[in-house]
């Protein structure tokens, strides 16, 4: 949620004495159209958008504000509506606000934390005993009736000296009025202070008793009424202040928040679907892979079906960077620490990077370092050892583009709290290429990236995309986060934009997002159902070029420094094939699947027949297996359709006599009596074909 511009409508609301009547002319910006209207005397919001209910907030030149907020003469006025996201922003914000009133009526002792919108709801932290799910039942009726009370959010400028003296028992909150204007974008305080006015939100009832206050920038609906019966209350887990395990422990309440009941519904669906087709379940279902706490968390053991998978993936993508003009090359799993601090990763990537190893130390009897020796690193990113690389010879500028890639296995030190099934590993495979150009070669370079990377994704079934375009933050405060100059930043940043832009994909700004060394590009992928996740990057570095020396030789004899551009395609393996888990539920398309057949006989005598069948099809290289075991035939098949696999071959007496089998398919339908050598071509063209969809009988 922005809240930019509003500075000369801020000025002309300061200036105008109070109860001063004018006329004003205010412009309305719509959808549709923009509608120009005079107003006589003091206006709000309200006046202009209180009978629709759909209606939760304001921008005024550009200012997100609340809709009692008064308005002045030339201001133009946006509506925003519950169900776009900032209002739906606003609305989980202000459904905070209830949860945390309602945690204080339970608990008078309960200390208030943080209370951010999130992607899909909000939380709210507590300094207080486990919330019990008895707890939520009772926090949810008590939010009911503050949402029928319709406590209206009044806002009010305060000093910092006032704010202490109102929140003078809240030691969170005190924190955070010192944070105001400094270091405010820590997790979750940009909601309550931030380098403009301090404000409190006060819930008052209709006879004006303040039920409830809260340290908050805003804005809110106005009053509790507009939440209605969108929103519940979903979990509770353990958390720290502001995100610091070296801070306090506290209680966190996640609930959700949306424009309407039917909104909510259809979001608590989409979770019972997500559910189904989680790939942390789906994952040991299938047989796919596993965990084992005496590897360690995020460090993933593929089983052989996995292994199916993902031998699958690297071939394909192997076989598309040498038809892209990559040449493949290979680097080791630790290097010596200096390597990242002259690639710059260190310091700036010290928390994502695993402690040094020593390397001839000296150490005592207990074990304790007593001499340090040769500090190593596991390594985080392969770019620093494919600069070498390049370094290693001379290069003209006839070799550029030179492109190089590699399936490298880097480590990255994420947190036990973090890490999550495949989506979110400690031992990540990439897919990782640098491209070596000249800077007039750069713009198309990423072009001919952002194509490969589209096509790959369309040939893995998911071709609903958006692209994120991650820049500095040019907040003075945050530009020590980068490193480059404002020249350097600004033309790589306006080459990305462009491409994306003429890509014709919607492009989603994500300002502060860039790496250390450069903006990049993330292709978003939505899945089956509707879920967006993060894949590929495209990354513009001009920074490691220049602290590697890198040179290559110009058609005047001169020295001249290349631009690298950093690609990933899936990114992370790990994490692409969890995706794909998740978007085909487990029923992968038969090129992919781990098995693409399974041969089941009706009865024993018919194992010997069907074995032959399978012979001819694995002549043909198809994945098959034949279930020769002692249960019985309706289990076989059970078994088959929980696998999920695309083919089912079944053999009777009357296939056995006619040198056929019958079909039967994922999604129940069958064809019988199909001859031998047609059914195996037809399996073996289906896979070739390399479809996403699923085979069936009308298929």
């Amino acid at each position: 949620m922005r809240q930019n511009g509003g500075v000369r409508a801020r000025a002309r609301r300061a200036r105008r004495p109070k109860g001063t009547p004018v006329s004003s002319s205010i412009t309305i910006l719509r959808p549709d159209a923009s509608e120009q209207r005079t107003v006589e005397g003091t206006t709000t919001g309200l006046d202009l958008f209180g009978n629709d209910r759909t209606v939760v907030a304001m921008r005024v030149d550009g200012e997100l504000l609340d809709l009692a907020r008064e308005l002045s003469d030339g201001d133009r006025v946006e509506p925003v509506t519950s169900d776009s996201p900032d209002g739906l922003y606003i609305v989980r914000h202000s459904a905070a606000h209830v949860a945390a009133q309602a945690v204080q009526n339970l608990r008078a002792e309960a200390k208030l934390g943080i209370g951010p919108p999130v992607t899909d709801g909000f939380y709210y932290d507590f300094q207080t005993e486990p919330l019990t799910p008895e707890d939520l039942k009772v926090l949810e009726k008590d939010m009911g009736r503050i949402v029928k009370e319709r406590q209206r959010f009044v806002r009010r400028v305060v000093t910092d000296e006032q704010a202490r003296e109102e929140l003078a028992g809240e030691p969170f909150k005190l924190e955070l009025i010192g944070l105001k204007g400094n270091n405010a974008d820590a997790e979750g305080a940009a909601v309550e202070v931030g380098a403009g006015e301090l404000t409190i939100y006060d819930n008052v009832r209709r006879d004006g008793a303040v039920a409830w206050k809260d340290l908050c920038r805003g804005p809110h609906v106005p009053h509790t009424g507009y939440l209605g019966n969108g929103w519940a209350l979903t979990r509770t887990s353990a958390a720290y202040w502001r995100g610091d395990q070296a801070n306090a422990q506290l209680q966190r309440l996640y609930g959700t928040a949306w424009a309407s009941k039917e909104d909510l519904q259809a979001y608590k669906t989409r979770l019972e679907e997500a559910a189904k087709r989680d790939h942390r379940k789906l994952g040991t279902e299938l047989d796919l892979f596993s965990f084992n706490e005496i590897v360690g968390s995020g460090l993933p053991l593929f089983h052989p079906k996995g292994g199916v998978i993902k031998r699958e993936m690297e071939d394909y993508v192997r076989a598309r960077h040498i038809a892209e003009g990559f040449d493949y090359v290979g680097t080791p799993h630790i290097a010596k620490e200096d390597l990242f601090y002259t690639s710059g990763h260190l310091p700036y990537y010290a928390e994502g990077m695993f402690p040094p190893l020593l390397e001839d130390a000296e150490r005592d009897e207990q074990g304790n370092v007593v001499k340090g020796g040769q500090a190593y690193r596991l390594k985080a990113m392969n770019c620093p050892m494919h600069n070498l690389i390049f370094s290693a010879r001379g290069r003209s500028y006839r070799e550029l583009p030179l492109r190089f890639f590699e399936f490298g296995t880097v480590y990255r030190d994420e947190k036990s709290g973090v890490v999550q099934g495949l989506t979110r590993v400690r031992s990540i495979t990439q897919d990782d290429s640098h491209s070596y150009v000249t800077k007039e070669q750069a713009p198309d370079e990423i072009r001919h990236l952002l194509k490969f990377i589209l096509g790959l994704l369309a040939d893995f079934g998911l071709d609903d995309v958006a692209l994120e375009l991650s820049t500095r933050d040019e907040d003075g405060r945050k530009k020590d986060k980068f490193i480059g100059s404002d020249e350097q930043w600004a033309e790589a940043t306006a080459v990305l934009a462009e491409i994306a832009e003429e890509s014709g994909l919607r492009v989603v700004p994500d300002p502060g997002g860039a790496a250390y060394y450069g903006p990049k590009i993330s292709i978003q992928a939505s899945d089956a159902i509707g879920r967006v996740w993060q894949m590929s990057t495209i990354q513009y570095d001009f920074n490691q070029p220049e602290r590697f020396g890198l040179q290559y030789t110009a058609p005047d004899g001169s020295h001249q420094q290349p631009v690298m551009i950093h690609s990933a395609k899936f990114g992370s393996i790990e994490r692409f094939m969890g995706v794909l888990i998740e978007h085909y539920a487990g029923a992968f398309p038969a090129w992919l699947s781990p098995v693409q057949v399974i041969a089941v006989p009706v009865a024993e005598a018919f194992n010997g027949y069907l074995a032959g069948v399978v012979d001819q099809l694995r002549a043909a290289g198809v994945r098959v297996e034949l279930d020769d075991s002692d249960d019985r035939f309706a289990k076989k098949i059970r078994n088959a359709a929980k696998e999920k696999v695309p083919f089912t071959l079944i053999a009777g007496g009357e296939d056995a006599e006619a040198d056929a089998v019958s079909f039967r398919f994922r999604d129940g339908s069958q064809r019988n009596q199909v001859p031998v050598a047609d059914a195996v071509a037809e399996i073996v063209a289906w896979i070739a074909s390399r479809r996403n969809d699923s085979p069936s009988a009308q298929a």
